[in-house]
């Protein structure tokens, strides 16, 4: 079990290194306004969503759900992380989705949308760390 939960929290260490990186790179994408910066934060942005965050989330899920085993039973701080780890994979295919508008030159925010964007997985973050360690329900 320690192996899966070492395993749980590299993976995890690693998606939100690119949760936090990416909505970043979307702040400076949409400041960018010569060809050359342009066509770099697409090659950095498709880079990282697909060589860091795709496997670094499917592999959080995939060693989450291993632990899942070790419970005879649910608490119920446990379903609420589980629902904010539902909330996280939206942000994130979101930002794919994002990721894709810039791609094909049709992103509609400004950087200041994206700064505030930035922020939310912060508050994931702290939500399910608090609920992992300290279980309060």
């Amino acid at each position: 079990m320690l192996w899966l939960k070492a395993f749980h929290i590299i993976s995890m260490v690693a998606w939100f290194a690119g949760l936090f990186y990416l909505p970043r790179l979307f702040v400076y994408h949409a400041m960018a306004e010569d060809r050359v910066s342009v066509e770099r934060f697409k090659i950095m942005e498709k880079k990282l969503y697909y060589a860091i965050m795709m496997p670094s989330a499917f592999f959080t899920v995939f060693f989450g759900l291993l632990l899942l085993r070790f419970y005879s039973f649910y608490p119920t701080w446990l379903y609420i992380k589980l629902a904010l780890v539902m909330g996280l994979l939206i942000y994130h295919f979101y930002c794919g989705k994002i990721r894709k508008d810039f791609y094909y030159n049709r992103n509609v925010h400004t950087a200041i949308f994206y700064r505030v964007f930035n922020e939310i997985p912060v508050i994931f973050l702290v939500l399910i760390v608090i609920l992992a360690v300290v279980k309060p329900l």
